[in-house]
């Protein structure tokens, strides 16, 4: 049974991002999943269990959309049921053939105590291919399946990525540091250790500072969406310096060495000029020969869109790709604290 809604939710409440996947579904039925989703993104940090029972909820009624079953992953993730988190996100890559939450996947492996799997699951995609802040997420994750396996200097080197830059701070940057800070003081690297940490409190209190109203000019920090729109100018200015190559392109004027060969064609002789008379006699004739075929292909080329029209309307259109659930819950790696609190009270 699904747990009551409250008066003041709504389906607006819902990201619209994930209610743009839920169109596929009823009118009736798309406002009860969206209310139930909302509710789960409301409650999931002050009480885990409630935002599991709406996410289920919501689940029940729409299985096969990816959101619903990410949402889902998320809150049993919460709760310590890693089993039921790695096989909701399964399923959820399965429908999306997104890879987005794979630190997530390969943090579960972690929790249902198999850090071989979690290397191994981490090593199935290539780093590139991700986004910067799933790639460095997927760092942090496999650098605690080193420590699991008592590895601490390699779970060291798996944090040494590019995105590790003391000089500025990325939505993605308290986390990596403080990791860093935590392999560091595992290896006796005391000193060290306080120094990352206090850089990881630092970016967090630039992060803060840049979504305070009237502050954002204060503060020397860059964003992932910064990042991104400056690789989206270089490009400009890479295509804008290509473009000399196209007016360096005079083969136009060069045109008057046909009308030459022409002028040679008619000093040689004009009783050729026939030639040119039944050059139209020829067309009319190949044009006479290729209508039938152009009608038939023209018949076929329907006759294909037509068998091929209702597959179309048969794909499933619930497996469109979902949205980064840090849309509906923030970040959702919770790192080797929350890993260790669960075991402990498994314990």
């Amino acid at each position: 049974m699904a747990p009551p809604l409250p008066d003041d939710i709504r389906a607006e409440d819902l990201d619209i991002g994930a209610r743009m996947q839920l169109k596929t579904l009823t009118k009736d039925n798309a406002e009860f999943v969206a209310k139930h989703m909302a509710m789960a993104s409301r409650s999931i940090d002050d009480s885990p269990e409630l935002a599991h029972q709406h996410a289920l909820a919501a689940a029940r009624r729409a299985g096969r959309i990816g959101v619903v079953r990410e949402t889902l992953a998320i809150t049993a993730y919460q709760l310590g049921d890693f089993a039921l988190a790695l096989r909701e996100l399964r399923t959820y890559r399965r429908i999306t053939g997104r890879d987005d939450q794979l630190p997530l996947m390969a943090d579960c492996e972690r929790g249902l105590g198999r850090p071989e799997k979690a290397l191994e699951l981490a090593r199935s995609v290539e780093p590139s291919t991700l986004e910067t802040p799933v790639r460095v997420e997927l760092a942090i994750v496999k650098s605690g399946a080193r420590l699991d396996l008592g590895q601490a200097e390699a779970a060291l080197e798996e944090l040494r990525i590019p995105e590790l830059q003391k000089d500025k701070a990325f939505e993605y940057s308290p986390a990596l540091f403080a990791s860093y800070a935590g392999v560091l003081e595992e290896l006796g690297r005391d000193e060290e250790a306080a120094e990352w940490m206090a850089l990881a409190e630092r970016a967090i209190d630039a992060l803060e500072a840049a979504l305070a109203p009237g502050e954002l000019e204060e503060v020397t920090i860059v964003t992932e969406r910064i990042e991104s729109d400056d690789i989206e100018d270089e490009g400009i200015d890479l295509e804008v310096d290509e473009a000399p190559v196209v007016d360096e392109a005079p083969v136009v004027d060069e045109a008057p060495v046909v009308d030459e060969a022409a002028a040679a064609d008619e000093a040689a002789g004009v009783d050729e000029a026939p030639a040119v008379d039944e050059a139209p006699a020829a067309d009319e004739a190949l044009a006479a020969d290729e209508a039938p075929a152009a009608d038939e292909a023209l018949a076929a080329d329907e006759a294909l869109a037509a068998d091929e029209a209702p597959a179309a309307d048969e794909a499933p259109a619930g497996e469109e790709p979902a949205p980064h659930g840090d849309a509906l819950f923030g970040d959702a790696l919770f790192g080797d604290e929350l890993i260790g609190e669960r075991r402990d009270d498994e314990r």
